[in-house]
C-alpha cells in the first residue's frame, strides 16, 4: 500500500547500464549469479533507518532542513514513518534494515514509558515484515544522542547511567530478538573521553568490559542465534573513542575473554577516520577471525569528520569486497548503508537516487573483486611472492625446530645473503584497474 510520500514511483528495477531511467538499476541484478549464488546472497543489502527516516538534514551550523510528515510527534507519527520505511524498503528491494531505538519510538517520559513506545513500534514492524517480506539484519541502543550519555553509557562514571544503558540494552536485543534480526550491534558513541583530566581509564574498561559479558550472558540466555558486533570508530563525537579500530577492539576482546563471542561490523568511514583504509580493517577482521558486517559509506576527503556519504567509488569498493569474499562472504551480517543524502537533497525521490546509486557501486564492486578472485589475478603474484617458506628450511623455521643460534649457523655456513626482489605495487594497481 502507497503512503504517496514517494508519489508515483515505482519498484525499482534492473534495467541494465544502456538503461537512462534515474529509478532504475543500472548494475545491481538481484537474481544475476556469481560465484555460485545470487547478487542479492552476496551483497545482503540493508537501509539504515536512522539516516533515512530518523535523520533531518541538521548540521552543526544550521537545523533540519528535511520536512517529512512523521515530524514532531508520537506514536502516530511513529507509525506513519514506519509506513514510508516499509515502503522505501519495499521500492528497493533492499531485503533487510536496521534501526537504533530512539530512531524508531518517541522518547518517553522515563525507561518504562520509552520501553513501551518501542515495543509498540515492534509489534507493528512485526506485521510490516509479515506483509512485506523484509528482515531485520541488526539492532542496537541509541546510547549516545541522549544528554544523560554525554559522558558515556557503560563507562560513564555515574552507575545510574550504566545502570540505564543496561537496561536499554536488553531492551532493544529484545526488540531485534522479537524481529528475527541476524545480529545486534553496539556502537560506542561516548564510549571515550574528552579529557584524561577527569578520565580514570582503568575503570572505564572494566566497566565496559562487564557491559560486553553481560550482553554475551543474555544472548546466550534468550537463545539469540545471531552476532554481537562492535563498531570501531576513533573520535566523533568523542575526542578519544576506547573502540578506536579493529586492532584495538581485537586486544580489549583478547584480554577479557570474549574473542570467540564478538565479531565486527566495520564501516568505511570509519577507517579512513582512524587512519586506515577499509580494505584494511576488512583483511585483518578476517585474518583474526572476527569479521562479521559492514557499513558502506564514504567520507569526503576534504572534510576531517564522518560525512557518511553513499558510496560511489568502485575501485575502493572492490578491495573491500575482495576482503569479504575471501572471508567466505556474509554469514549473519551483509551491507548496510549507513549513509545519508546531502542536506540540500530534500526531495523524497532523492532517498531513493542515493540508494540506488550504492546499490549500483556495490554490484560493480562486488562483481569486479569476484573476477578476480576467479581468475587469481592477485593470488598468484601474492602465492609467489611468499613461495620461499614453502621450502623445508622455511618450515622448520616457523615451526619452531630451529634457534637463533640454528640459523646463525645455517647464514654463516651456506653464505646467505639475499637480495631483495621488487613488489611490483604499480603492476598490482595495474591489474586491479584492469577490472575495475
Amino acid at each position: 500500500m502507497s503512503t504517496g510520500f514517494f508519489g508515483d514511483i515505482a519498484k525499482i528495477k534492473y534495467e541494465g547500464p544502456d538503461s537512462d531511467n534515474p529509478f532504475a538499476f543500472k548494475h545491481y541484478n538481484p537474481d544475476e549469479v556469481v560465484l555460485g549464488k545470487p547478487l542479492k546472497d552476496h551483497l545482503r543489502f540493508a537501509v539504515a533507518y536512522w539516516h533515512s527516516l530518523a535523520w533531518e538534514g541538521g548540521d552543526p551550523f544550521g537545523g533540519r532542513t528535511f520536512e517529512r510528515p512523521w515530524h514532531d510527534g508520537g506514536m502516530d507519527k511513529a507509525k506513519i514513518k514506519a509506513d514510508v520505511a516499509f515502503e522505501l524498503f519495499t521500492l528497493l528491494g533492499a531485503p533487510y534494515y536496521c534501526f537504533h531505538d530512539a530512531d524508531v519510538r518517541p522518547e518517553g517520559a522515563n525507561f518504562a514509558e520509552s520501553t513501551k513506545n518501542l515495543n509498540e513500534i515492534v509489534d507493528y514492524f512485526a506485521k510490516k515484515q509479515e506483509e512485506t517480506g523484509m528482515k531485520l539484519l541488526w539492532g542496537t541502543a541509541n546510547l549516545f544522542t541522549h544528554r544523560r550519555f554525554m559522558s558515556g553509557a557503560s563507562t560513564n562514571p555515574d552507575p545510574e547511567v550504566f545502570a540505564y544503558s543496561a537496561a536499554t540494552i536488553k531492551t532493544c536485543m529484545d526488540a531485534t530478538m522479537k524481529l528475527g534480526g541476524e545480529n545486534y550491534v553496539l556502537w560506542g558513541g561516548r564510549e571515550g573521553y574528552e579529557t584524561l583530566l577527569n578520565t580514570d581509564m582503568g575503570r572505564e574498561f572494566d566497566q565496559m568490559a562487564r557491559m560486553l559479558h553481560m550482553v554475551v550472558e543474555y544472548k546466550h540466555k534468550i537463545g539469540f542465534k545471531g552476532a554481537i558486533l562492535v563498531e570501531p570508530k576513533p573520535q566523533e563525537p568523542s575526542k578519544h573513542q576506547y573502540d578506536y579500530d579493529v586492532a584495538t577492539v581485537y586486544g580489549f576482546l583478547q584480554k577479557h575473554g570474549l574473542e570467540k563471542e564478538v565479531k565486527m561490523n566495520i564501516e568505511q568511514g570509519h577507517a579512513i577516520l582512524a587512519g586506515h583504509t577499509f580494505e584494511h580493517e576488512l583483511a585483518l577482521a578476517r585474518t583474526l577471525g572476527i569479521f562479521g558486517s559492514i557499513d558502506m559509506n564514504r567520507n569526503d576527503y576534504q572534510s576531517g569528520w564522518d560525512t557518511d556519504q553513499f558510496p560511489n567509488n568502485v575501485p575502493e569498493m572492490a578491495l573491500a569486497y575482495l576482503e569479504v569474499l575471501k572471508a567466505g562472504g556474509f554469514t549473519t551480517g551483509g551491507t548496510n548503508f549507513d549513509a545519508k543524502v546531502r542536506r540540500q537533497s530534500i526531495d523524497p525521490a532523492d532517498l531513493l537516487h542515493g540508494h540506488i546509486g550504492g546499490m549500483d557501486a556495490c554490484a560493480r564492486g562486488l562483481k569486479a573483486a569476484a573476477r578476480m578472485l576467479e581468475d587469481g589475478a592477485l593470488q598468484k603474484p601474492l602465492d609467489e611472492r611468499y613461495a620461499g617458506w614453502n621450502s623445508d628450511v622455511a618450515k622448520k623455521m616457523l615451526a619452531g625446530e630451529m634457534t637463533l643460534s640454528d640459523i646463525a649457523a645455517m647464514v654463516e655456513k651456506e653464505d646467505i645473503n639475499p637480495q631483495p626482489k621488487s613488489g611490483r605495487q604499480e603492476y598490482l594497481e595495474n591489474i586491479v584497474n584492469k577490472y575495475v
